[in-house]
């Protein structure tokens, strides 16, 4: 796939500026130190994840970041897309649709079970791109979080 890369260190300095107006975006309230801390191993091989650039390598327009576990319940490796970002400027243009679609491509070739994501339920556009991308809400359940 032409538009999704997987990053490596030299592509830091390409990758920070997208992840600061994404968290700028979302309210997370991150630092600029906290965001090169917490992207940065993933970048040096960490096991649990890795990051694609979206569009051209030279000149992302976004980003995907994803990271491993393992699921009893799908029988192995899982993963979770834990941001997805495209700049507003080139949204609607079926960039995202393509990353995700070749991420999830790429990750069962790869030996993953089953991808994940977190949706805000009010945004439906939001939940629109997603369900395009055969996600699927799952009845009774929610994805909830307790930070250690």
């Amino acid at each position: 796939m032409r538009s999704l890369h997987l990053a490596t260190p030299e592509d830091l300095p390409k990758l920070l500026p997208l992840v600061a107006s994404f968290h700028e975006h979302q309210g997370f309230g991150t630092s600029p130190d906290h965001q090169h801390d917490a992207i940065l191993p993933l970048l040096e091989g960490c096991p649990h994840g890795a990051i694609w650039l979206i569009g051209p390598r030279r000149a992302p327009v976004g980003y995907v970041v994803v990271s491993f576990g393992w699921s009893v319940e799908y029988g192995g490796m899982d993963a979770i897309v834990d941001e997805l970002f495209v700049r507003n400027a080139v949204r609607k243009r079926g960039m995202g649709s393509e990353a995700l679609n070749g991420l999830a491509k790429a990750l069962r070739d790869g030996g993953i079970r089953a991808l994940h994501l977190e949706a805000n339920q009010s945004d439906e556009t939001l939940k629109r791109f997603y369900q395009r991308a055969k996600f699927v809400t799952r009845e009774g359940y929610a994805y909830m979080s307790r930070e250690l």
